[in-house]
């Protein structure tokens, strides 16, 4: 398979400084809306029923523990409520996504289901979803697709009222649980988001996984991709109708928990963990655009941090986000006037 690369020997050689930079964001606000866990994280933001919902992950550490998803909301973005949590016993419930179904009526929560029992060590996965009318009752998680599947993002494209979202399998060959060498990543689509259908083999080499798949006012599909293997640079891809034809360009850099959204004038802003203007990781803001990446703004972050839920409202950029900056994995809501 053919990458194109963007990385130009000029901005190779040239110091930071010297590089052109996209025109720079300003955060308006931050604050912390829960720490209460021992590891809070993975997070996603979405507006529904003109309320404000934050959900992510809470357990007693990274991975090991079975997570609990926590439901917040807001009416003004700035007071937390802590509204709903949803649970299944044995079963690390991780990485969850918010979607609103193509009627418009219900909150479609999907996130990954991981077992450990009692150990470091992945013993099976398989995505779950969860779905409520008023945010505060969901119905209990059922599984999709199949075992060592992980569908890590779903959206509804307005044109076909369907749902579609990206799965990755680390062991897409054996089932598990040892990982492979090579991993799939495959487009799915679905009418009501519980019953699934291939839709397209998307063909990216060096161990993909988490994808973030969105259409543009144009039809058009934009895939943001992470790579794991080989040189661990992202990848964001470019489909028209039907979505099963996929271009391919590779990123200068790593993209991790990333997510974007295409603003009302067209504008499309990402964001992920990388490396920013100070030593370490940190969550940032990018410009975007179907073959690229530009730093806008680096949040207030480090360490174990990133997987942001983005949303415009208002005239104003939303971020929910982790991290681990001031000691525990928290969750964060910035607010971000874009330039």
């Amino acid at each position: 398979m053919k990458f194109i690369h963007l990385l130009s020997a000029v901005a190779m050689i040239l110091p930071s400084s010297m590089v052109a930079q996209a025109p720079q964001a300003e955060l308006v606000s931050l604050q912390k809306i829960y720490d209460k866990g021992g590891h809070n994280a993975f997070t996603d933001l979405i507006r529904f029923k003109n309320l404000f919902f934050c959900c992510f992950r809470e357990a007693l550490d990274h991975v090991g523990s079975d997570g609990s998803i926590r439901i917040m909301i807001s009416s003004t973005g700035t007071t937390w409520v802590d509204y709903a949590s949803i649970s299944e016993k044995g079963v690390d419930l991780r990485d969850p996504k918010l979607e609103i179904t193509p009627d418009g009526k219900r909150l479609y929560l999907l996130c990954g289901g991981s077992i450990y029992e009692g150990t470091k060590d992945l013993k099976g996965r398989r995505p779950r979803y969860s779905t409520t009318t008023d945010g505060k009752v969901w119905t209990p998680p059922q599984k999709l697709l199949a075992e060592g599947d992980w569908l890590w993002r779903t959206t509804v494209n307005a044109t076909d009222k369907k749902f579609y979202g990206v799965s990755y399998n680390t062991y897409p060959t054996t089932g598990g649980p040892k990982s492979e060498a090579e991993w799939s990543l495959k487009s799915y689509t679905s009418t009501d988001g519980s019953v699934w259908q291939l839709s397209s083999i998307m063909q990216v080499p060096n161990q993909p996984n988490e994808t973030t798949m969105r259409f543009l006012k144009d039809g058009s599909a934009l895939a943001l991709v992470r790579r794991e293997g080989g040189d661990k640079r992202g990848a964001i891809g470019t489909a028209v109708a039907p979505y099963r034809e996929w271009k391919w360009t590779l990123l200068p850099g790593v993209v991790q928990g990333q997510n974007f959204i295409e603003l009302p004038d067209g504008q499309l802003i990402a964001a992920s963990r990388g490396l920013g203007k100070t030593p370490g990781a940190h969550t940032l803001l990018y410009k975007m655009t179907p073959s690229s990446l530009e730093p806008i703004l680096e949040l207030p972050s480090g360490g174990d941090c990133s997987y942001p839920g983005l949303l415009y409202h208002e005239n104003h950029l939303w971020v929910s986000y982790y991290s681990s900056h001031e000691g525990k994995a928290s969750i964060y809501i910035a607010k971000v006037k874009l330039p």
